[in-house]
């Protein structure tokens, strides 16, 4: 399908991550952009506030009239609504229909499409190789899977510029709708296993994308990744990985600054200064300096991309920060993600005591990667455990935040949202963390000013 005869476009689910930067991106280029969505949050809030007009009921067969024009509307929808609901039942008999991927797929064939994919690292990686393109000459747009801190948004238009940078996500295989010109692989630990059925055919699903990298086009893969080389030309990379062809060594945390030393292409760089700390974040850095070498940026540009990257909204994001209380909220949802959470606190502040506030998502994930989860949580000093956050799921009898609480032991204890407020309001010293992918965000602002107030 060609864009050429659209005139608006109609989001259902514009509150979404993703979809709200697709309709950012064609506001900004002048199109009409409406769209639906099932609860007001500051998201759609900023999107009101932009010109962008929202609704939260289900408006059935009853669109805003401009948008009952078939030829010239374009509609575009998430996975994550029911195929029931009334709009979309309406609109896909009777309307021009894309998933978010798809509209993605479309932007990619018309510019150099940078991919960013992986189970985790993702958000952050793109968002970082974004903003280091946005400071170089080569400029980029980007349609990033969170609030970037640099650019307070997350989407990033600029018309001349060739490339576009797109996180590629693996749920509902939507990354194979892309067409990458060159492309990161961050991850591949097994997940969404409710949509691939199996940890083989998860994985499969990740070559199948490194696929459509041929004729030595670039893919920059983390180095132990269980990847078949076919027509790519693969570059890897790793921290203390002598194997990988970028490595990163000597990471060191001085004076409020986080540094890594990047060997590449035999040359070194020796103290490359992080605007993110944080083992994961260095390890997505030298992903990053690699796409951007290849590119053509120089060394200089690199390091002070990578020195003034200022991170995205929940991923590693500091609430407070004083000498004897620390607080951070995380977007960590599955085993791996926790496990480089907590590993990166460990490392940058060996001497305090670390309480953990983690949300569960999904029923089936929580199903999937319980002893997992069991494992990594074992490892803070003391676990709150919430209720699991179900979005798109319905509950499964056994699996339960009760039974991972027992599993951990006595340093767990199950708490609802209130009771998790409570809890701070004790808290006087040590890390605190914030963890998960549901709403626990939800909480954050007021963890925060109890955890300031003590």
């Amino acid at each position: 399908m060609e864009l050429d005869n659209i005139k608006r476009f109609y989001f259902i689910g514009i509150g979404g991550i993703g979809m709200s930067a697709l309709a950012r991106y064609f506001k900004a280029k002048g199109f009409d952009v409406a769209g639906y969505d099932k609860t007001p949050s500051p998201l759609t809030d900023e999107l009101q506030k932009e010109g962008i007009a929202i609704h939260f009921r289900d408006l059935g067969n009853e669109l805003p009239e401009e948008y009952q024009e078939t030829d010239s509307t374009l509609v575009v929808y998430t996975p994550a609504i029911p195929k029931n609901m009334g709009e979309l039942v309406y609109v896909q008999q009777n309307h021009k229909v894309l998933k978010r991927s798809e509209v993605l797929g479309l932007i990619t064939q018309t510019s150099k499409g940078l991919g960013v994919a992986g189970t985790h690292g993702k958000t952050t990686t793109s968002t970082m190789l974004a903003y280091v393109l946005s400071q170089s000459p080569l400029k980029c747009s980007a349609f990033l899977g969170g609030i970037s801190s640099n650019f307070s948004s997350n989407v990033l238009v600029e018309p001349s510029a060739d490339y576009s940078v797109i996180e590629a996500d693996e749920f509902d295989r939507s990354f194979l709708r892309l067409k990458p010109f060159a492309s990161i692989i961050t991850a591949m630990d097994p997940d969404h296993l409710d949509i691939y059925g199996t940890k083989e055919l998860f994985i499969e699903g990740f070559q199948e994308y490194a696929d459509k990298h041929k004729e030595n086009q670039l893919l920059i893969y983390k180095y132990g990744l269980p990847l078949r080389q076919t027509g790519f030309r693969g570059i890897s990379y790793g921290i203390n990985e002598p194997g990988a062809q970028i490595n990163g060594t000597d990471l060191h945390y001085e004076k409020g600054q986080f540094f890594v030393d990047i060997h590449m292409n035999g040359e070194v760089w020796e103290e490359v200064a992080l605007g993110l700390p944080g083992i994961h974040n260095a390890e997505n850095a030298l992903a990053v300096a690699a796409m951007c070498k290849e590119l053509g940026l120089s060394e200089n540009e690199i390091r002070s991309g990578l020195q003034n990257f200022k991170g995205v909204k929940r991923r590693f994001e500091y609430q407070v920060r004083t000498e004897k209380l620390i607080y951070i909220d995380d977007y960590a949802h599955h085993p791996t993600e926790i496990e480089a959470l907590v590993s990166s606190i460990r490392l940058l502040y060996p001497n305090k005591a670390v309480i953990g506030v983690f949300q569960p998502h999904l029923f089936s994930r929580t199903r999937d990667f319980e002893e997992g989860f069991v494992r990594e949580l074992a490892k803070l000093d003391e676990a709150i455990i919430m209720p699991i956050y179900p979005a798109r799921e319905e509950p499964i009898p056994g699996v339960t935040s009760d039974e991972l609480v027992r599993k951990i032991g006595k340093k767990a204890r199950l708490k609802s949202p209130e009771e998790v407020l409570e809890f701070a309001s004790t808290i006087k010293e040590g890390v605190v963390l914030t963890i998960g992918a549901g709403d626990i965000d939800r909480i954050v602002p007021e963890m925060k000013k109890r955890l300031e107030k003590n």
